[in-house]
């Protein structure tokens, strides 16, 4: 019965077809059609010359089944097609306004659950419907095929999905290579729809090269409508943020992290996210700013942009941010400095803060490759290296911490280097680019603020070996050479010194130390404090010294020189002196006392000089100052008054009443700070006088624009002066020590001419005066020189080869004894040696034995008396307390 049916069906459809073959003028269907609608239908042959006749026929025809199922002439052939193709034929409308039809797609979705084997065959025949209606402008048809193609791919998860995604995926990539903007961007959110979906099993064979070329194609759309353009653009950035979804944690994938793809995708970012500028600058009003805020492709771009490095590994960094400066390199982005400090905020707030000293490290390198570029190339990248440095987390800089200071130090020698020789060719080829000197200017600015915005990141170790680091580069006369440079002369030593100190200056702004022993080495110390040629250099060193001893932001209120009647309106932040200062003071007080009264004696010293040579000797009364320390200050200052009156200096009338007024200011401080009132009482009875006859010799009156000043200084004596005698007179009835007070101060040149260690800083004095012990009987006379002639340093080399001979003659004596002499009588030699040396240590020990203190106690002599045992020192019993 059923094969009769089908027998009769057949035989209905092939009159029709005949019918329809003659209304149309053609002579038969072609065999295509026939085997689709019939089963076992036979062939009917067809002449030759209609057969491309025929064949269009069968096209429409079979367009015509396609679209209309159960409709018209084809409806009977509805039930011989595949369930899935029915079902998928079902979603569609007669009318494509009508949208995809729902039931019939719950439908799809269910059977697609039921049998997901046959996944894969619906999204083929999707596929090629799809492919159909987008040759023949079916858009319609082409919208509702990718909805259908959406709502399956989110509902169906399982092994057979990777079959249907390559069917999806072909689809997309259809509409993507279409030139319409509409299908391009209905591609990319279906796309996009897809990469938010977790796929259970991987993807051995997946490609995604093409969809990152398109997207970053699009992320560059010039379409001639705005509002078009902008919706392409924004289409790419979400199919590039989708493509990362995808791809960034399936390590079955290609590596998204490769350079092909990066040096796509990167760029393709950072060209929406630079185009923000011109859109800002349209100024829309404040309704349209608000509705379209949240549709900038700017805003969306440093979203995808922020995402992707969020996801980046320690081994992809250096992938993500080469591209970032290429493209700056490329746009000439650099000299604007804005957008490149932007981007790299976005790269440094995104990544992880461990991982901060990998863009840094490629910063500094892309400068040193960047070294013979022009100064505001340069400037650029440094200003980003000083925003990146601010960003990075404490000890971010990473391991290799002296060299990131190393590079911006030849950096800043480099720019020196080419001020001096006019061109970034140091050889002075024909033909090099000739530079302009205030943009090396600014860029040596900005390499001194990075050098200390890296230093504020690091800890107080890190600090202090820096600070050493740069004072080994800072060319020292005598000392060491400090940077090599191509250029030399003392023109170029003076700049590279500046320079480096104000780097120094910039690394020791806020340091804070409790040790000043530790910020102050003597490899630090010495060297810096020979810097003493160059005013601007002076200057420097004094600044760097005043940041380093200033641990309680006492600075900020000795800024300028002024006599005050009380100083308690300062508000002064003090400590007691600690053992680290104390013994700070012992080793480097001459060096610190010497240094502030050549700065006074320097011609070329002026009002910044005086300013801070005075805030020095402030802060070393606040900070450092002890009883002994306090009379050196004193004894220094009455030093800078003789100096101010003594004529064989080659001073200025200014200098001369600068000297007299920082005295004067001084004194003032350190009598209030002292407590005492007699000596209070004689300081302000000087100031008092001057300030009646000669107001010329206060601060008042000195350091200000125009200073009113005698054409010469008439010679001063009396009431107008500080007297040595006096204040030795009142300072030594409070306790200080007179003699060292009596003795007039004389600087210090060499370290040889200092007493020994084992001497107390009170009783250290100046080379030309010798100081007695006061248990001495007697004082000696001094010496006198000798003179000095020519015959002399004769018989001294003489001597000298004479002395060569005779050591080399007693040492080969001493060989040829321990080489030939018996065993006995070397062990006797070296017996009665040390038998002397034993002697001599007890002698020094018997020397070193005080009478009895309070602890050792008394005993009775053979005689009835009580006589005082004497214990050594090490053998005496201290209270816990006293021990430490």
């Amino acid at each position: 019965m059923c094969l009769y049916m089908c027998k009769r069906i057949c035989v209905c459809v092939s009159v029709l077809l005949r019918r329809l073959a003659c209304v149309c003028d053609r002579i038969s269907v072609c065999v295509t059609l026939r085997e689709l609608v019939c089963v076992r239908m036979p062939i009917m042959p067809l002449p030759v010359s209609e057969v491309q006749s025929s064949r269009r026929l069968a096209v429409d025809c079979r367009t015509l089944l396609d679209h209309r199922v159960g409709k018209g002439v084809c409806g009977c052939c509805g039930a011989l097609r595949p369930r899935y193709k029915r079902l998928v034929d079902n979603i569609f409308p007669e009318d494509p306004e009508d949208g995809l039809v729902k039931a019939n797609m719950e439908k799809l979705t269910f059977y697609a659950l039921s049998a997901p084997e046959k996944l894969d065959r619906i999204g083929a025949y999707l596929s090629e419907r799809l492919s159909r209606d987008v040759a023949r402008h079916r858009y319609g048809y082409v919208c509702i095929a990718m909805e259908a193609l959406d709502q399956l791919l989110m509902a169906c998860h399982c092994q057979s999905i990777n079959l249907f995604v390559e069917s999806f995926l072909k689809m997309v990539r259809k509409l993507l290579e279409s030139d319409k903007p509409n299908l391009q961007i209905l591609g990319t959110h279906s796309f996009v729809k897809f990469a938010n979906i977790e796929e259970d099993t991987p993807s051995y064979h997946r490609s995604y090269d093409f969809f990152v070329s398109r997207f970053s194609e699009m992320c560059h759309s010039s379409y001639e409508d705005p509002d078009i353009r902008t919706d392409i653009r924004m289409a790419g950035i979400k199919g590039l943020q989708g493509v990362v979804r995808k791809t960034v944690n399936d390590e079955l994938q290609a590596n998204i992290w490769d350079p092909q793809h990066m040096d796509k995708i990167v760029p393709s970012l950072l060209f929406n996210l630079h185009s923000r500028q011109g859109t800002e600058s349209r100024s829309p009003s404040p309704l349209q700013a608000s509705e379209k805020e949240k549709e900038s492709p700017a805003e969306l771009t440093e979203r995808c942009f922020r995402e992707l490095l969020g996801r980046a590994a320690y081994g992809n960094i250096k992938n993500a941010v080469t591209p970032v400066l290429m493209h700056l390199d490329n746009h000439s982005l650099w000299e604007g400095k804005s957008f490149a400090v932007r981007c790299f905020k976005i790269i440094m707030y995104s990544i992880q803060s461990q991982h901060s000293h990998l863009v840094i490290q490629q910063l500094l390198g892309h400068l040193d490759a960047n070294s013979k570029n022009s100064a505001t190339v340069r400037a650029g990248i440094v200003e980003v290296l000083l925003e990146a440095a601010a960003i990075a987390a404490s000890g971010s800089v990473g391991p290799t911490v002296l060299e990131v200071f190393n590079t911006l130090l030849r950096q800043l020698r480099l720019s020196v280097d080419y001020e001096l020789t006019g061109s970034y060719d140091t050889g002075g080829n024909i033909g090099a680019k000739i530079i302009k000197t205030h943009e090396e200017r600014q860029l040596q600015e900005a390499v001194i603020r990075t050098i200390g915005s890296f230093a504020n990141t690091l800890p107080t170790y890190q600090r202090s070996e820096v600070m050493l680091f740069i004072m080994g580069k800072i060319p020292v006369p005598g000392v060491h050479p400090g940077l090599t440079s191509a250029v030399s002369g003392p023109e170029a030593t003076r700049m590279i010194q500046v320079m480096l100190l104000k780097s120094l200056v910039q690394v020791t702004t806020g340091f804070q130390t409790t040790n000043i022993l530790t910020a102050l080495p003597t490899s630090f110390l010495e060297p810096l404090l020979s810097l003493q040629d160059d005013p601007q250099v002076r200057l420097l060193v004094l600044s760097i010294l005043l940041s380093l001893i200033d641990r309680h932001d006492n600075r900020p209120k000795f800024s300028s020189i002024s006599i005050l009647a009380d100083i308690s309106v300062l508000k002064l932040k003090a400590d007691k002196c600690s053992r680290q200062d104390n013994l700070f003071m012992k080793k480097h007080a001459q060096q610190l006392y010497r240094h502030i009264y050549v700065g006074c004696k320097e011609p070329s010293s002026s009002q910044p000089h005086y300013e801070s040579l005075y805030t020095l000797l402030a802060l070393i009364s606040m900070e450092l100052a002890n009883e002994e320390v306090v009379v050196d200050l004193i004894r220094l200052t009455l030093a800078l008054q003789d100096l101010a009156l003594s004529p064989e200096e080659s001073l200025s009338v200014y200098n001369r009443c600068a000297v007299h007024a920082l005295a004067a200011a001084y004194l003032n401080l350190i009598c209030q700070l002292t407590t005492v009132p007699t000596f209070c009482q004689h300081i302000h009875e000087v100031i008092e006088v001057r300030q009646k006859d000669f107001p010329h010799l206060l601060p008042e009156d000195v350091f200000i624009d125009n200073p009113k000043l005698p054409a010469s200084l008439e010679k001063l004596e009396g009431e107008v002066l500080f007297q040595q005698s006096k204040i030795t007179e009142v300072l030594g009835g409070s306790g200080y020590n007179t003699d060292r007070l009596a003795t007039p101060y004389v600087p210090q040149f060499t370290d040889e001419d200092r007493l020994s260690k084992r001497k107390s800083i009170g009783e250290t004095i100046s080379l030309q005066v010798e100081v007695e012990s006061r248990n001495s009987p007697e004082k000696e006379e001094k010496t006198p020189a000798e003179e000095i002639t020519f015959e002399t340093l004769k018989n001294a080399i003489v001597d000298s080869v004479g002395m060569e001979e005779q050591e080399k003659e007693r040492r080969r004596l001493v060989v040829e004894k321990f080489q030939k002499a018996p065993f006995e009588e070397i062990a006797a030699h070296c017996g009665a040696r040390a038998t002397l040396l034993q002697s001599k240590l007890n002698q020094i020990f018997e020397i070193t034995i005080r009478p009895p203190p309070s602890p050792s106690g008394t005993i009775s002599s053979g005689y009835g008396q009580t006589q005082s045992r004497s214990v050594p020192v090490y053998e005496m019993k201290f209270p816990d307390l006293c021990v430490y």
